[in-house]
């Protein structure tokens, strides 16, 4: 039996250990951005009797309270260790497998919420273009084998086809090409992205697609551009002691190439396609084409050429420049930012041919997707 001396002690160690809390988090001064979740923390919110009612303040102030926790990125390294320790190999849906790859599972659509999106994808055959849609599988297909069993993955592949089958528009295979290179460097392990090699060889199916000659990779000049790069999926699964991945790009766009970025408030930027100003932030990602943004329009330098229009997500990021010397320009939107009509956006501007270039969650999920 316990003490009451020994209660006394356990009770002032507790209440020394919650009130040495208390202050640092007092003291501390705020934080805006998290370098290791790459994402803004919430700020102290301004109260108001009217945000107080609705709840919108508490909701706010409970976000800050665990934002701003002292010693927080510790404290989420310290659960997802702890996770690890009980057997579970995952922590906020993103599991831990063999090679230090994180994988986040996939989850079926419903097969209404599918049907919707090729329904909203089949209104661009009337455009009087051609028109492709190429959905690419992630790492939870590709490496399906290594995720632990019983974790909650669908068969991706499965949606894939189903998508095509319903579709009128012309679809493009990538699951075949980046399957056939599974076992290269074809996607970061940290990060959801594929890499520039997994991004080159789903060019050369598209331009195999479209009759436009491939693009031998001893052509193209490897650069290794940062050793120590932690993506998404690091971000948001805590697992913070794993080795960074290594960023290395297949330079394919002309000296002479570059990218006007259209933001929501009026405003725009050109910049190169690739950005190396960008490797001194967390999101390193952004190095291609500057990260996510409505509208972008890349001046190729290629001249005589066709126009050629991605809807896309950021997979598209590190595509573009393997498309570059078939096109003379290529216009980006992203339909999660862009809100005018992409029928009239075609016409305006005289576009030879779209892409619809999506992985395939996105394509399933992105209830933007559906505004044309």
């Amino acid at each position: 039996m316990i003490s009451k001396t020994t209660n006394r002690i356990i009770t002032a160690l507790f209440s020394v250990f919650i009130g040495g809390f208390f202050l640092l988090n007092l003291f501390l001064p705020d934080k805006d951005f998290s370098e290791k979740e790459n994402r803004q923390l919430q700020t102290l919110p301004k109260f108001s009797f009217s945000s107080l009612f609705s709840g919108s303040f508490a909701t706010r102030f409970e976000s800050y309270c665990s934002d701003q926790f002292a010693g927080r990125d510790t404290w989420i390294e310290t659960k997802a260790g702890a996770e690890l320790a009980q057997g579970k190999q995952q922590n906020n849906g993103v599991f831990l497998c063999d090679g230090e790859r994180l994988i986040e599972p996939f989850d079926a659509p419903e097969e209404d919420v599918l049907a919707r999106a090729v329904q909203a994808a089949d209104l661009l055959t009337d455009t009087g273009v051609p028109v492709s849609l190429a959905l690419i599988p992630t790492t939870a297909q590709l490496y399906a084998d290594i995720l632990p069993d019983g974790a909650p993955n669908d068969d991706q592949q499965a949606v894939i086809n189903s998508a095509y089958a319903q579709m009128a528009l012309e679809t493009i295979d990538l699951s075949s090409t980046l399957t056939a290179h599974s076992s290269e460097y074809i996607f970061y392990r940290t990060d959801h992205h594929w890499t520039s090699l997994g991004a080159y060889y789903a060019a050369n199916a598209l331009r195999s697609s479209w009759g436009v000659p491939e693009i031998d990779k001893d052509t193209l000049t490897q650069e290794n551009v940062s050793e120590d790069f932690c993506g998404t999926l690091y971000s948001s699964s805590g697992f913070f002691w794993i080795a960074p991945d290594e960023m290395e790009t297949l330079i394919a766009a002309p000296e002479n190439s570059s990218v006007t970025r259209y933001e929501t408030n009026g405003t725009e930027e050109t910049l190169p396609l690739y950005n190396y100003d960008k490797l001194t932030i967390k999101d390193k990602y952004t190095f291609f084409l500057g990260g996510n943004i409505p509208r972008a329009v890349v001046d190729t330098g290629t001249e005589n050429a066709p126009s050629l229009l991605i809807l896309r997500d950021s997979y598209a990021d590190s595509l573009v420049p393997f498309l570059t010397d078939a096109f003379s320009e290529i216009h980006l939107i992203d339909l999660r930012y862009y809100t005018g009509s992409v029928k009239e956006y075609i016409a305006e501007n005289a576009i030879d041919r779209v892409l619809l270039l999506y992985s395939t969650d996105n394509f399933c999920s992105d209830s933007s997707f559906r505004i044309f």
